[in-house]
């Protein structure tokens, strides 16, 4: 009998030592994912955070950089030298001067319909379909191009040869700004001409389907008349490729 009793402690404490184990182990992993959770919060609210403090630090920056230009264009014309800022030519000039005419205001916006799309069963497969995205921008501004835009301006910044349009998720980059829908577009120009490049425009076209089939935001003016405000241009000439004379012989 002792020898039953003994030879029963023994499985005893080895099922315990396991048991102690186990307990262990999904303890650490419990605490593990705690970390890595906490950490994932924490890199999130600071990036936010570094992006508002990068969005007021390049607003300052623009306004530095608005009157320092501005006092260099004082000074060309004091010295003589010819005053081209009132060009879309960012290499003109260190400033682009207020502009004015008739044009285009295209608004695009997400699908109303997007928030309930997630809603229903917390799935968002299909949330693409119903928001704007960089390419949709993208197809406006090159249509309107094409129809013959002088003069353009996204949200409320003027279109340089160097402006990028960028979207991280629905929300619009810009020259170091973030914009969330609608997105207005803006063009001076032939408004006839432009009116016929959106129409005419293959990706607008398959956007139109959208439209019509899950509510995009879609919406055209005529405006008699459109007014661009001053703004910064770079100071660094753009350079461009040229055909070698002796290409081909």
């Amino acid at each position: 009998m002792a020898k039953r009793t003994t030879r029963h402690g023994a499985r005893k404490s080895l099922w315990g030592t396991l048991a102690v184990a186990v307990i262990l182990a999904l303890v650490g992993y419990i605490l593990v994912v705690n970390i890595r959770v906490n950490r994932t919060v924490t890199v999130t609210s600071d990036t936010a955070g570094l992006l508002e403090e990068r969005g007021k630090k390049v607003s300052e920056l623009r306004g530095e950089i608005t009157d320092m230009s501005s006092q260099i264009n004082a000074l060309k014309n004091l010295t003589g030298d010819k005053d081209t800022s009132d060009t879309e030519d960012p290499g003109a000039g260190t400033v682009l001067k207020a502009v004015e005419g008739p044009g285009l205001k295209v608004t695009l916006n997400d699908s109303p319909l997007w928030q309930q799309k997630v809603g229903q069963d917390g799935s968002n497969a299909n949330i693409n379909d119903y928001v704007i995205h960089q390419q949709d921008v993208e197809s406006v501004v090159n249509a309107l191009w094409a129809g013959g835009a002088e003069s353009m301006q996204i949200q409320d910044q003027r279109v340089l040869p160097t402006t990028a349009v960028r979207c991280v998720g629905n929300v619009l980059l810009l020259h170091g700004r973030k914009y969330s829908p609608p997105y207005t577009i803006s063009a001076i120009g032939p408004v006839n001409g432009m009116s016929d490049a959106l129409d005419e425009s293959p990706a607008i076209r398959i956007y139109k389907e959208y439209v019509n089939s899950v509510g995009l935001g879609w919406k055209v003016e005529r405006l008699d008349s459109l007014r661009f405000p001053e703004t910064t241009a770079m100071l660094q000439p753009l350079q461009y490729a040229r055909v070698d004379g002796k290409a081909g012989r």
